[in-house]
């Protein structure tokens, strides 16, 4: 059995930047919506659940970025500044006269602070929801990055074929228990994408794979963030396992140093994908911060 949403979604397309993207809303109309942003190979669909746990029922716009869910691939490598401007002309086509509030996982989260520094005047608030950023890299590791990008691009990763969308839905179920098997169902059917051979696999451009030959620079990031002028609220999970990879730049005190208002919130039960684990303590955590003045 599935998981049976409570409030339901509204579809729509929208091109941006010559682009089409999928839209998912919830609510009522408003000139002023919550802007949701969803991580790497997720869809802005499974924020379902986060959506049927609040007590409010809130406007939201949700967006598959480029190449991920329903929206249109570009058949071309993916160039991560790209959806900082796919998110520039979306706050300007559904709020174009009032600062947003915007609420991002993973790397949906990355790019809400990113953009936040980049454009403070248009962000009201900032959920992050383990968007934090990844290690600092090291200049010696540019060669091999380069080679391997290279090799990439002759030999492109690809996605894994499964026999059935229920087989994809076991499998995420057994890789986090935490899910259960009805929103695991859920999620399979919004990540995946049928075959011609009666299978399905990921609902996802795979040059989404291809390994970025361009460095993460953690320090350029950081100096963005510090330009954010919007309340954050960091939430993070108990048992994830991403946070433990910053070292040094992944305590509740270099987060506090990074950002002029911060709430940072850790959830012990939850994991990475803590909307879709425990998205009732995320609405618990979420909407106070919401209804506060900024």
């Amino acid at each position: 059995m599935s998981y049976a949403p409570r409030r339901p979604a509204r579809h729509e397309t929208l091109v941006l930047r010559g682009l089409a993207h999928h839209l998912t809303r919830w609510g009522p109309p408003a000139a002023d919506p919550l802007v949701f942003l969803h991580g790497w190979m997720d869809s802005s669909e499974t924020f379902q659940f986060l959506v049927d746990a609040f007590d409010d029922e809130h406007p939201i716009v949700a967006l598959d970025w480029r190449g991920f869910g329903r929206s249109a691939w570009q058949n071309a490598p993916y160039w991560f500044p790209d959806y900082l401007a796919d998110l520039d002309a979306l706050l300007e086509a559904v709020a174009p006269s009032r600062p947003a509030t915007l609420l991002g996982h993973s790397m949906g989260g990355n790019i809400a602070c990113l953009y936040a520094g980049v454009r403070p005047e248009r962000i009201a608030r900032v959920v992050n929801l383990e968007g934090f950023g990844l290690p600092r890299s090291r200049a010696e590791q540019a060669p091999g990055r380069y080679r391997r990008w290279l090799d990439e691009l002759r030999a492109p990763p690809g996605f894994s074929r499964y026999d059935s969308v229920a087989d994809f839905a076991a499998l995420l179920a057994r890789r986090n228990p935490r899910l259960g098997a009805e929103r695991a169902a859920y999620i399979a059917a919004r990540w995946s994408r049928p075959l011609p051979d009666g299978g399905c696999t990921v609902a996802g451009d795979p040059a989404h794979k291809l390994v970025n030959p361009v460095l993460y620079r953690r320090e350029e990031a950081e100096a963005i963030w510090r330009e954010v002028t919007a309340p954050v609220l960091l939430l993070l999970g108990g048992r994830s396992e991403f946070r433990a990879h910053l070292g040094a730049d992944g305590t509740d005190e270099h987060f506090h140093s990074l950002f002029k208002t911060l709430t940072l919130v850790t959830l012990p039960e939850a994991g990475h994908m803590l909307h879709h684990e425990d998205p009732a303590a995320v609405a618990t955590a979420v909407e106070p911060f919401l209804r506060a003045a900024p």
